[in-house]
C-alpha cells in the first residue's frame, strides 16, 4: 500500500471535536466494556484494522474473553451476549447501515434509557468517524497500546 499523509500529525484541528466526543462518551452512563463491544462490532463491519486491533486490545485488558470476542460478528446465533449487549449489536449495526427499523428501535428502546439511547448512538457515530479515517489514512495497523488514548 502506498504511504498516505499521517492525519494525527496533519488534521489536529480535525480531530479536536472527536477527542471531545470521546470525553463526552467516557462519561456516559454506559458500561465502558459496552462501549468497546460496540466499536469493535462497527469495526467489524467497516473492515478498520487499525480500530479492530485497538478494541480488542482493550476488550481483553477489561477481561473481555476470547469467545466472546471472536463470537460478536455471529452475536445473534450465540448465546453468551446479554439482551442488552443485542440490543445494543442490533442499534449499532442499524446506524451503520443507516437502515433503521421500528423493531430496531423498540428492541433497543426497552433496554436502554433515552439519555443512553442518545448515548449509543453517538458512541456508534463516532466509531464509524474513526473508522472512515483510519481506512483513509492508515499507519500504525498492530502497533496500538492499551489505554494509548486515554
Amino acid at each position: 500500500m502506498e504511504t498516505r499523509l499521517n492525519f494525527f500529525e496533519k488534521g489536529q484541528n480535525a480531530l479536536k471535536p472527536l477527542f471531545n466526543m470521546a470525553g463526552y462518551i467516557k462519561k456516559s452512563t454506559i458500561d465502558r466494556q459496552l462501549v468497546e463491544l460496540v466499536d469493535f462490532r462497527v469495526s467489524q463491519i467497516n473492515q478498520c484494522a487499525y480500530c479492530l486491533d485497538m478494541h480488542s486490545k482493550e476488550l481483553r485488558a477489561m477481561g473481555e474473553t476470547e469467545q466472546r470476542l471472536y463470537g460478536v460478528s455471529a452475536w445473534r446465533e450465540a448465546p453468551y451476549y446479554t439482551d442488552r449487549e443485542r440490543a445494543a449489536f442490533a442499534w449499532a449495526e442499524a446506524v451503520t447501515a443507516t437502515h433503521i427499523t421500528d423493531e430496531v428501535y423498540r428492541e433497543v428502546a426497552a433496554q436502554f434509557s433515552n439519555e443512553e439511547l442518545v448515548d449509543l448512538t453517538m458512541v456508534v457515530t463516532a466509531i464509524n468517524t474513526w473508522n472512515r479515517i483510519n481506512i483513509a489514512f492508515p499507519g500504525g495497523i498492530g502497533t496500538y497500546q492499551v489505554g494509548q488514548f486515554g
